[in-house]
């Protein structure tokens, strides 16, 4: 696909980029209506072809959770393996649309992989996610950012405070929930670990509060957020906080989102989440 159109996209799904303007400058783009239409529907989710964990999978426990958040109770998607164990917890967070089933798959896959998993609602404080995208991520627009961020504070600390967690935690966020990994990393000095998806990054000045193992993937083509990654890098490293960092060549922002056809990169998605899981294990038991 031209990554003209590509780039568009993702204009369209992180900039107020209204939906008319979207689809008159994709038409021209693609060179006509229907192949605009069938640009788009290999730019947009397509949620049941690309599940990879069922929901009522036999191996796990599934269950809405509510907590007590910042002015509002919060709710999330948790799922964890059969069987009685302390486990390491896992925040996931979702992208710019809110808990998509994509980001419940995603939970699902965490928990597979032996933890606590819990997929935050960052919009149940408007009644939920929505099925609309687009007001998906108008609504995420209209989120208090401190608020929010005590939100998922709290969520570290609901994991913490069961009987079957082990005490240690991280997170996983990708886009908007890869910078709100960052951001996590910054306000929680009891995380363990922070896995952060092509996410903006923290004001250097706040990098000196880091105490938990990074991880940064990053798309090579995703301009955007890119555009932060030296600073950030510098900063880390002058201040000798732990982290790796991996920017995977030829691949565009949201490479992990099976989902969406048009951005997915198979190989880039796979060996991102081979290391995410290898951290988890090394921080987490």
């Amino acid at each position: 696909m031209d990554q003209r159109i590509i780039n568009l996209f993702d204009e369209y799904t992180h900039k107020p980029l209204s939906r008319k303007e979207f689809m008159e400058q994709l038409v021209r783009l693609a060179g006509g209506t229907a192949l605009a239409a069938a640009a788009l529907a290999v730019l947009e989710p397509g949620y049941a072809a690309a599940a990879t964990v069922a929901p009522d999978a036999d191996d796990l426990v599934s269950e809405e959770v509510t907590w007590i958040g910042d002015g509002a109770a919060v709710r999330g998607y948790l799922v964890h393996p059969k069987g009685r164990q302390k486990r390491g917890a896992v925040v996931v967070i979702h992208e710019n649309r809110g808990l998509t089933p994509h980001i419940k798959d995603v939970t699902r896959r965490v928990a597979q992989a032996g933890y606590l998993a819990l997929g935050v609602d960052a919009l149940s404080v408007f009644g939920g996610t929505p099925t609309d995208e687009d007001e998906g991520r108008k609504l995420i627009g209209q989120l208090d950012p401190a608020k929010n961020l005590n939100n998922y504070l709290r969520a570290l600390d609901y994991l913490r405070a069961r009987p079957d967690a082990n005490g240690r935690t991280g997170c996983v966020g990708f886009c908007w929930g890869g910078a709100m990994a960052n951001r996590l990393a910054v306000a929680d000095p009891k995380l363990n670990a922070a896995v952060s998806y092509y996410g903006t990054q923290p004001p250097a000045e706040d990098v000196p509060k880091i105490k938990a193992a990074l991880m940064l993937h990053y798309a090579g083509l995703d301009e955007r957020v890119n555009a932060g990654l030296a600073a950030y890098e510098a900063a880390l490293k002058a201040n000798n906080i732990k982290f790796e960092q991996y920017v995977y060549e030829g691949v565009n922002h949201a490479f992990n989102n099976d989902s969406s056809p048009a951005r997915y990169n198979a190989e880039a998605a796979k060996l991102a989440w081979e290391r995410t899981l290898r951290l988890f294990k090394e921080k987490l038991g």
